[in-house]
C-alpha cells in the first residue's frame, strides 16, 4: 500500500467516525422516538416538524427498519434496540402474515391489513428482517420462519425460465431483476447468520441467474426489465440501466466471491466499471438514476439510494484492491451521500435531487434508512480508528 493509499485510508477513518456518529447520535434516537408508533410500527416517512403522517405502512419498510436497528445495535448504540426489534418483528409475524404464509403489502397505523396483496419484493425484505433480528436477538425461531417462507416462495412462485413470480402487485407481463437482487441479499445474510445450506444454495441459484440472464454481454451492465424468458423487453426499457443497481449487485458479488463463488469478482469489476464510467455525473458528484446501455442519460435526477450503493461497492472492493484510486472512490461516494443528509434536523435526509440542483421538498422516506445504515455500517466495520 503506497503513501497516497495510507493517507486516503486515514481520511476514510475520519469519515467512518462521522458516519457512525450520525447514525448513533442523530438518526437512531430520532427514528426510535418521533419516528415510531407505540404499537411497534416505524414511520413510513417523517417530516421536519410534527408526527408521522397517516399513510399506509408498507411491510417492506418495517422490515428494513428492523434490519437497520439490528445493525445500529451491533455498532454500539446504547438505546433499546433489542426491544424495538422484538416488538416490530412480533407485529409483522402476528399482523402481516396471510393464511397462505405470504406477507401482505401494507398495514394501517393501527396494525390492521391495508393492502393484502403479496409481492416478491416484500417477501425478500421480510427474509432480511428475520435474518437480522434472528442473529441480533439470538432467536433461532426466526431462522426457522425465514426457511419456511423461502421454501414457500420456491414451491409456489418458481418460474420455468428461472427466478420467481413477482407477486400480485406488478403482474407478470414484465419481469424485473430488482426483487431477485434483494432475495440474493437476504439469502447471503441468512446463510452467514444461520449456517444453513438451504440459504447458501438459494443464493447460488440467484447469483447464477443474474450472471446468465440479467447482464448485457457487451457492456457488463445490469439490465432491469425482461420478458418471461429473461430476454430484454423491446425499446429503451430493454436498454435501461440503473447505475445504483450495478453498484448494488457489485457489492453482492463481492460478498458471494468471499463465500467462494468463483464468478463474483469479475462480475463485480464489470458492473463497477460501467457504473463509474457511465452513471456518475461528475459535475454534481452523484450517481444518476438511469442511463441507456450506450451511456446516454435517461433520467439525470439522482435519488439518495444509488449514492449509498456506490459507497457499499467501493468499500467491498477495497478489501481486495488496496490502492489510492479505490480509496478515493470511497471518499467521493461518501461525499456524494453526505449531501443528502445536510438537514436542519440531523437524522433526516432528502431523497431526490433534480438535474438543476434543486431538492424535492418532501418528508424523509423511512425506506432510505436501510440504504444509509448498510453503507455506514460497512464503512465503520472496515475502517475503524484503531485498525
Amino acid at each position: 500500500m503506497g503513501v497516497d493509499a495510507l493517507e486516503s485510508r486515514g481520511l476514510i477513518r475520519l469519515v467512518a467516525e462521522l458516519a457512525r456518529a450520525w447514525l448513533l447520535d442523530s438518526a437512531a434516537p430520532l427514528w426510535s422516538s418521533r419516528g415510531r408508533l407505540e404499537n411497534g410500527l416505524f414511520a413510513e416517512r417523517l417530516p421536519l416538524l410534527g408526527a408521522p403522517d397517516d399513510v399506509p405502512y408498507r411491510v417492506f419498510v418495517q422490515a428494513r427498519h428492523v434490519y437497520s436497528f439490528a445493525e445500529i445495535g451491533r455498532m454500539g448504540w446504547n438505546g433499546p434496540w433489542p426491544e424495538l426489534l422484538d416488538q416490530t418483528v412480533s407485529l409483522i409475524l402476528a399482523n402481516a402474515r396471510r393464511g397462505d404464509g405470504f406477507f401482505v403489502n401494507s398495514l394501517t397505523a393501527q396494525g390492521d391489513v391495508y393492502d393484502a396483496r403479496a409481492d416478491l419484493y416484500v417477501q425478500a425484505f421480510v427474509l432480511l428482517a428475520f435474518s437480522a433480528a434472528g442473529e441480533a436477538l439470538g432467536r433461532i425461531d426466526l431462522f426457522d420462519e425465514a426457511e419456511r417462507l423461502a421454501r414457500l416462495i420456491h414451491a409456489q412462485w418458481s418460474r420455468r425460465h428461472g427466478g420467481y413470480f413477482e407477486g400480485e402487485i406488478v403482474g407478470g407481463a414484465i419481469r424485473r431483476q430488482n426483487p431477485h437482487m434483494h432475495l440474493l441479499e437476504a439469502y447471503l445474510e441468512l446463510s452467514r447468520a444461520s449456517g444453513r445450506t438451504y440459504f447458501s444454495d438459494a443464493a447460488d441459484r440467484i447469483a447464477t441467474l443474474c450472471r446468465d440472464r440479467f447482464l448485457d454481454r457487451e457492456t457488463g451492465a445490469l439490465l432491469e426489465y425482461f420478458l418471461e424468458d429473461w430476454t430484454p423487453v423491446p425499446g429503451d426499457n430493454g436498454k435501461t440501466v440503473e447505475p445504483g443497481h450495478c453498484f448494488e449487485w457489485a457489492w453482492l458479488f463481492e460478498r458471494a466471491a468471499h463465500e467462494g463463488w468463483s464468478d463474483g469478482t469479475h462480475l463485480s469489476d464489470a458492473l463497477t466499471a460501467f457504473g463509474r464510467q457511465k452513471g456518475i455525473d461528475s459535475a454534481r458528484g452523484i450517481v444518476m438514476n438511469e442511463v441507456l446501455l450506450d451511456g446516454t442519460p435517461r433520467n439525470s435526477n439522482a435519488r439518495l439510494w444509488p449514492q449509498a450503493e456506490r459507497l457499499k461497492a467501493a468499500i467491498a472492493r477495497s478489501r481486495r484492491i488496496t490502492d489510492a484510486q479505490e480509496f478515493q472512490e470511497i471518499l467521493d461516494a461518501a461525499t456524494g451521500l453526505s449531501k443528502y443528509l445536510r438537514m436542519d434536523l440531523p437524522g433526516l435526509w432528502r431523497d431526490k435531487l433534480n438535474t438543476d440542483g434543486r431538492w424535492v421538498e418532501e418528508p424523509a422516506p423511512g425506506s432510505s434508512l436501510y440504504h444509509i445504515t448498510c453503507s455506514y455500517a460497512e464503512l465503520a466495520k472496515e475502517f475503524r480508528q484503531n485498525d
